[in-house]
């Protein structure tokens, strides 16, 4: 978890005003954390199940009719409604399940046998309502019950319940979309999800433990598809959770952070966290939903442009994130290499192998003196020179080689090279511990680069058309590109000019050699892509 992550607390006299609050707190889109926050509500004190407030409730809601959610998985809660269905209930029925639970509690009898419900139509109901028989106590949760909602006041069940409680004083310029009630008679899990708002969770009896992931995250939860019922839960069983079928999430922990919330407390969850949410026995909570500023600012007509670019930015990471897998190591091990071959005195057989293959090859017609002297090129680069060419002859024979080259911008699925154990290394690699070619290029600096390429235009052309007309993986032309924008970046105008003539004159069709670059670069974007599909909207394409 990233330092700038972690989550804030505020004791009771250290509460944000409504300023400090959007401008401090709710902006950063960071969790935070408020001690005694609700001490003061009516509600702290009158719903307290060990002090009546099971008989308060009952006295002022018994008739009320209310949605509950049974599960099928009790004491988990999926969001998934495969899992799960809502179920209608008197008020009353429920309050009865709770405080049988809590006589259980109190007598601590282990031998206890919770009263088991069975499904009864009630005529003054219009959907099923649960009444004493085939349904366990412990599956019912009263989950979402709304106190007031915005835009579907029709649904408020428990609007009575305003009374007890209070808004937040830091909460008094937002314009609420919805006040829920949440209660369990028994101990209870909720799947790992996500809001679409930014949310006050507010504990007025129990105790709540809150495990918390900030949306980048997302991909080690496996969120359930983006176009399904249940979008924002994840789709991780958290009884058995199967790591051969979701190996990233072995280590979601290393992102997670938990809290331990008590009666009196509130936690801010900002919309995108993921949050999974234990329940002891008998706690009741109520939460407050509201549109963050983002949400709320966005221009419907707007949308395409901004679904681009963030899908856009969502690749660029993937791919920055691709490539930062190879550490700085590689390079150094390079330098390493080439001086010990330099101490050891190799650089003479280094260079008389390349002589030789350079002498075997069409040089189209370059006199002698038109070669680039092997000499004068650093180490670094000589190591690099070798292994390529290298490379390119292991997987086509020279014969081959100094034959004329169809210049095309497809690949030859026949051409392949091995790595150092023998195993056959495809043109359309992806990672680049997979590419040897790929590990050259990304170890070498700009200068050693623009060296390692002049050499080979002016003394292996064809080997130079080879590795890039047929060899370049989609992972490989990633790395060329952006060497070449590292190298543009640290030479002037007319160097660049020269060494791009250079380059693209020892091709018999330039252009083919710039679609071959560009199709692959494109084709580690496009894997890119469907790789953010996956992790962040649950889609494999």
């Amino acid at each position: 978890m990233e330092e700038s992550l972690e989550i804030r607390s505020f004791e009771f006299d250290q509460l944000p005003s409504a300023t400090q609050f959007a401008s401090q707190i709710e902006s950063s889109n960071i969790p935070a954390v408020f001690k005694g926050c609700i001490k003061d509500w009516k509600a702290f004190s009158n719903w307290n199940p060990t002090e009546g407030g099971l008989d308060y409730l009952q006295e002022r809601l018994g008739t009320s009719v209310v949605e509950a959610m049974l599960s099928r998985t009790a004491p988990i809660f999926y969001g998934d409604i495969r899992r799960h269905e809502r179920v209608a209930l008197p008020f009353s029925t429920f309050i009865g399940l709770c405080k049988q639970h809590k006589q259980k509690m109190y007598d601590g009898c282990d031998d206890y046998v919770e009263p088991e419900l069975h499904r009864q139509v009630d005529s003054n109901l219009e959907s099923p309502s649960l009444l004493s028989g085939d349904v366990a106590p412990q599956q019912l949760y009263l989950a979402q019950a709304p106190i007031m909602s915005a835009e579907n006041e029709e649904t408020v069940q428990l609007e009575t319940l305003k009374e007890d409680i209070a808004t937040p004083a830091f909460l008094e310029t937002k314009k609420l979309a919805a006040i829920n009630l949440w209660m369990n008679n028994a101990k209870s899990k909720s799947s790992a999800h996500y809001d679409p708002h930014h949310n006050l969770l507010c504990i007025v009896a129990g105790c709540k433990q809150v495990v918390l992931w900030p949306p980048a995250a997302s991909p080690m939860l496996y969120p359930m598809s983006v176009y399904g019922e249940a979008s924002n839960h994840s789709s991780i069983s958290l009884e058995n959770p199967d790591f051969s079928i979701y190996p990233r999430a072995e280590h979601s922990g290393e992102y997670s952070q938990k809290v331990i919330l008590h009666a009196g407390d509130a936690l801010f969850i900002p919309e995108g966290w993921f949050h999974q949410v234990d329940s002891d026995d008998l706690t009741i909570a109520v939460n407050f939903w509201w549109r963050s500023s983002i949400m709320s600012s966005l221009s419907e007509h707007m949308d395409a442009y901004y679904l681009r670019r963030i899908l856009r930015r969502m690749m660029d990471r993937e791919m920055n994130q691709a490539l930062a897998k190879a550490s700085s190591a590689d390079r150094e091990r390079l330098k390493r290499h080439a001086c010990e071959i330099h101490t050891n005195g190799e650089l003479d057989s280094m260079e008389h192998d390349l002589d030789q293959s350079c002498q075997k090859q069409d040089l189209k017609g370059k006199e002698p003196q038109q070669r680039i002297l092997l000499q004068k090129i650093g180490p670094c680069s000589l190591q690099a020179l070798h292994d390529l060419v290298s490379l390119v002859h292991d997987c086509v024979n020279v014969a081959d080689i100094n034959q004329p080259m169809q210049s095309s911008s497809t690949f030859n699925s026949e051409l392949n090279v091995k790595n150092d154990n023998g195993k056959i290394m495809t043109t359309e690699m992806f990672h680049l511990e997979d590419d040897p070619i790929a590990k050259i290029l990304w170890t070498l600096e700009p200068h050693a680069l623009q060296e390692v390429f002049v050499v080979m235009a002016h003394n292996f052309p064809r080997t130079l058309e080879v590795l890039i007309l047929h060899l370049l993986s989609p992972v490989g032309a990633e790395v060329l590109t952006r060497k070449f924008d590292d190298m543009d970046q640290k030479t002037s105008e007319e160097d660049r000019k020269k060494f791009y003539q250079v380059f693209y004159g020892a091709f018999d069709d330039q252009f083919a050699a710039m679609d071959a670059i560009l199709n692959q670069k494109e084709l580690f974007a496009l894997q890119a892509f469907k790789n953010v599909m996956d992790k962040y909207l649950g889609e494999k394409l």
